[in-house]
């Protein structure tokens, strides 16, 4: 399998080269083994970014998981068990998302 091309940060360059392969990768270069709880926010952060047109940042990320899986799961805390450090930046690099823009 190739390796995508990725800019000095780890972001996909050509966001329509995301596979769930591609996510497997970029998820081993984070350190993160993906399990079904990994998946879903994957999925629901692809979902956000087709709505919205945007990588969304810490605290509409929680919100709109929340909406979407309940709030038990709309926690940061959530979040920062499955993708530890900053979760918004790490779930929209391995989702092959842009850079959240608010996020360091």
């Amino acid at each position: 399998m190739s390796q995508p091309r990725l800019d000095a940060e780890g972001y996909l360059l050509d966001l329509a080269s995301w596979s769930e392969a591609t996510a497997e990768q970029l998820a081993d270069v984070e350190g993160i083994e993906l399990t079904p709880a990994h998946w879903e926010l994957i999925h629901l952060i692809r979902q956000f970014y087709q709505e919205f047109d945007l990588s969304p940042a810490m605290r509409p990320l929680c919100k709109y998981i929340g909406i979407h899986l309940g709030p038990d799961k709309g926690r940061s805390i959530y979040l920062l068990q499955l993708f530890p450090g900053s979760p918004a930046k790490r779930l929209a690099k391995i989702a092959g998302l842009p850079k959240p823009e608010n996020c360091l």
